[in-house]
């Protein structure tokens, strides 16, 4: 079997001791482990951008991957942490939601860990982390005996990801994020856009007021600084603009109405 492989998730940064500390614990415990950071810049306690960043690569790793997310405003409440078991990965995570989307695309068995035993000792209720989550996918990576750590439950968080909807001759959508580059992701797919209205490269969107008329296949076919739609490597529909930033040409952020003009 080869080493396992545990990826790390989280809205730490990577200013601080925090990231380090998980990997130390699960290395003490488990050094065979290979560590994969996916992203400590996760928006702090923001549960939807935790689960659009762990939705949007799991599948790009090798099966029994064990993926640990620890993006968990409600640390050290009675939230609970789980074990998830989908069909090929793991995923280990606080219960808040932030692993809805697996849920949506994975059939899976989820599991309160509460066998205590495999957590540091003593546990700070404040670095679930640490003490919890990071012990707990290095025990795994053992064995990968998932019954060992808790029951299974049916009662966990989730939450439905907004989904855009129809408005007499428009489709009505929102920013899910936005990226390093200003780079904006709507909740729009390929099922809302007109294939001939993608094939023509003519496109009427409509964001904070401002007009969006032209579809590309990639950034580098927009003009410099004019913004454009393209559907981006995660299936949704982003606004662009190449070479510059959409978010700040446009004025929005996170949250703000797009709307696509079907007639």
């Amino acid at each position: 079997m080869s080493d396992p492989i545990i990826t790390l998730t989280t809205d730490f940064g990577t200013s601080d001791h925090l990231v380090a500390s998980m990997k130390g614990v699960i290395l003490n415990i488990n050094p065979a482990a290979r560590l994969v950071d996916l992203n400590h810049g996760v928006a702090p306690c923001d549960i939807l951008d935790g689960a659009l960043s762990i939705a949007n690569c799991y599948r790009y790793f090798p099966p029994r991957t064990i993926h640990v997310v620890v993006v968990d405003p409600g640390v050290g409440t009675q939230r609970r942490p789980l074990l998830v078991s989908a069909e090929k990965q793991y995923f280990v995570a606080p219960d808040n939601g932030v692993l809805s989307l697996i849920y949506e695309r994975e059939s899976c068995t989820v599991r309160h860990i509460s066998a205590e035993h495999y957590f540091l000792n003593p546990v700070s209720p404040t670095f679930h982390g640490r003490d919890i989550f990071a012990p707990t996918a290095a025990w795994l990576a053992k064995a990968f005996q998932t019954e060992a750590f808790g029951p299974e439950i049916a009662d966990f968080v989730r939450f439905t990801m907004p989904k855009a909807k129809p408005a007499g001759q428009s489709v009505k959508g929102v920013v899910l994020r936005v990226d390093a580059f200003g780079n904006l992701m709507t909740n729009l797919t390929a099922e809302d856009v007109p294939a001939a209205m993608a094939a023509s490269g003519e496109i009427k969107l409509a964001v904070n007021g401002k007009e969006v008329k032209k579809m590309v296949l990639t950034f580098g076919l927009g003009a410099p600084g004019e913004p454009v739609a393209l559907f981006g490597s995660a299936g949704f529909l982003e606004i662009a603009v190449n070479r510059g930033n959409a978010a700040r040409t446009l004025g929005v952020n996170r949250g703000a109405e797009v709307t696509l003009d079907l007639a």
